[in-house]
């Protein structure tokens, strides 16, 4: 048996830059445990906070269930910081992009997820190695990665902004030659871009990847040959089937791509500059999440 929950040492890391800023987490968890004899303790992530700091925080705090406060990058930090151990992770959804809490069928609403991290029971998801970095949503290299840079520089977020940053990336994105590599499979090709998916859908919701399973050992890649105004709008707002012609997937363990130019290259909905090769690979029941 595990510890009775009211038991438990709860770690929240709270990304306070995460989202639209318009509740305060730490005050929210602090509201939502005052009753409850629960021990917890609450960390601020700070601008460029090292993985070395919070790996160093995580430790000394000695907590039974570590909580990411914050959007997929948050949750990435804190998978980093767990990976490999059995230290389950849970999920306050709080940022701009919550597609891992989605995916995972975590509620947005801040006092039913917190319900749920400390009722919640421990699963082992597996996770991708991308170009060393451990991705545990989407990847992607191309048109979607150049949106999340265009996104980066805006100051405005959400839907609006989204757009604008989506519709400067189609007049300024040209298609990528690529070759890519799957088992013993050469596929070369033009691409509009190529997503490394563990997941099955974007943070907006839309299911770029049907046949994604997080407790499968393999992932899938998607490779985008057209985009069209359309297909990148289905992308995002719908849940409407692809084209085939212009978008085929396939599921593997590893992978290698080669592009002729440099591209640009996202991790988790975090723009990782432009790199011309990429590798991943699978790694299997990488991290625990509470769920």
């Amino acid at each position: 048996m595990g510890k009775r929950s009211s038991n438990l040492k709860l770690l929240f890391i709270v990304n306070p830059g995460s989202g639209n800023n318009e509740i305060d987490f730490a005050e929210a968890i602090r509201t939502y445990f005052e009753s409850k004899n629960s021990d917890f303790e609450i960390y601020e992530l700070f601008k460029g906070c090292s993985l070395d700091k919070l790996r160093s925080v995580i430790t000394q705090a000695k907590a039974d269930r570590v909580v990411a406060v914050g959007g997929d990058g948050t949750l990435k930090l804190v998978a980093e910081c767990l990976e490999g151990t059995d230290t389950p992770i849970g999920i306050i959804p709080a940022g701009s992009a919550n597609g891992m809490a989605k995916e995972l069928g975590i509620p947005l609403e801040v006092d039913a997820a917190l319900e749920l991290v400390v009722n919640g029971h421990p699963k082992k998801i597996h996770a991708v190695k991308v170009n060393g970095e451990l991705c545990i949503h989407l990847a992607d290299i191309g048109f979607n990665a150049y949106i999340v840079k265009k996104f980066d520089d805006l100051p405005q977020r959400g839907m609006w902004g989204y757009t604008k940053a989506a519709w400067k990336a189609l007049w300024n994105h040209s298609k990528m030659e690529v070759e890519i590599k799957i088992k013993d499979k050469t596929i070369r090709t033009q691409a509009a871009m190529v997503v490394i998916a563990n997941a099955t859908m974007y943070g907006t919701g839309v299911k770029i990847n049907p046949d994604g399973n997080l407790t499968d050992d393999l992932f899938e890649v998607i490779l985008v040959k057209e985009y069209s105004v359309m297909e990148i709008l289905k992308i995002r707002f719908t849940d409407l089937p692809f084209n085939p012609e212009k978008i085929e997937t396939f599921s593997t363990r590893d992978l290698k791509i080669k592009t002729k130019r440099k591209v640009h290259f996202q991790v988790d909905g975090e723009y990782m500059g432009k790199v011309n090769r990429v590798e991943a690979n699978i790694l299997p029941a990488a991290i625990t999440v509470i769920v």
